[in-house]
């Protein structure tokens, strides 16, 4: 017996009747030897972790634009704190840690950059609404790898596009990491609004305090423990009545003192602009596009390959290209 081979014999009889296990995964859509020390989960966070589109995650906006100061949330970061709340919610209930990590750690590879600016660009632009969700599964089924993608399991591949939308995951994994998005992204957000004054602890609702807690530490136990204690109670995932309308009023409270504050917004005109100019340009000049995108251009046509390129970008990468681009150089004798 493989070290593989023990602990997938060691899921069927230690995880929940309804958990994932790695024995029974509905597989990949091109089949591969089986590893002797991993099972497929465990190798589908691995080459999530080790992909080019992970990495840029580092470099992309959460909430606030190229902020001043190395303690904002990146992507990358929300990223990570993503995959802590929702393994510690698995391992508690009993489900699939490793499943719950790998679909956590590829939610977010195909958000856009400048944050949902920038997934407002794009939708105005080609005039088909662009979902981050599935363009994430985009990423690790055609983009990664010079266009051979990263071959996951259907469970990863399916607990990624459903982790927000319409979708609904088709694992208890995939469902686990829908609400530790919204955990994460609610707290941590909070978080930084404070660290750019634009929040104070007195601002959050009383009503909503008193359910949920008054600092972040409180917050993220309340709903973590209470999602852990209800579905142990009721046998269904989820959170207390009560627990859920605070979170839910939470949110509600975010997108009118945060997500929608012309503090935290006031260059997101900016930022869309940049990406629709960028994307007039490459669409008019398709030889600009790099070497590992043109072959795309049989297959996919100008549209969907320059939209793919643009969404792949970093904050940072799109700035640089439009000023290199767009922004006349000063003249240097030479």
């Amino acid at each position: 017996m493989t070290i593989r081979e023990r602990m997938e014999a060691e899921e069927m009889t230690r995880l929940a009747e309804d958990a994932a296990k790695a024995a029974l995964s509905r597989g990949r859509a091109r089949e591969e030897v089986e590893n002797e020390v991993r099972t497929c989960f465990q190798r589908d966070s691995d080459r999530i972790l080790h992909s080019k589109s992970f990495r840029r995650l580092m470099h992309k906006t959460q909430v606030f634009l190229q902020p001043e100061g190395d303690h904002y949330r990146t992507r990358m970061t929300h990223t990570l704190e993503v995959a802590r709340i929702g393994r510690t919610i698995a391992r508690a209930l009993r489900y699939n840690e490793d499943l719950t990590e790998a679909i956590a750690f590829g939610h977010d590879l195909g958000h856009t950059p400048f944050g949902h600016a920038g997934e407002v660009a794009l939708t105005e632009i080609t005039g088909k609404p662009f979902h981050h969700n599935e363009q994430s599964l985009r990423v690790v089924d055609v983009l990664e790898k010079d266009g051979e993608g990263l071959n996951l399991t259907y469970e990863v591949r399916m607990g990624i596009v459903g982790h927000t939308g319409d979708r609904d995951p088709e694992t208890v994994e995939g469902r686990i990491i829908r609400t530790a998005d919204r955990i994460a992204y609610l707290n941590h957000d909070i978080d930084d609004a404070m660290r750019a004054g634009i929040l104070c602890e007195e601002d959050i609702p009383h009503e909503i305090a008193l359910v949920l807690g008054k600092t972040h530490r409180e917050r993220i136990n309340t709903l973590v423990e209470d999602m852990i204690y209800q579905t142990m109670e009721s046998g269904k995932l989820g959170l207390h009545t009560d627990v859920a309308e605070a979170m839910d009023a939470l949110r509600q409270f975010m997108f009118e003192r945060v997500y929608r504050n012309p503090v935290a917004k006031g260059e997101e005109a900016k930022a869309r602009d940049i990406l629709k100019r960028l994307y007039e340009y490459y669409s008019g000049n398709p030889d600009r596009l790099p070497k590992d995108y043109r072959p795309q251009l049989d297959f996919d046509g100008i549209e969907r390959v320059v939209c793919d390129y643009i969404a792949g970008m970093s904050d940072r990468f799109a700035v640089d290209q439009f000023s290199e681009i767009f922004v006349p150089m000063g003249w240097q004798l030479r």
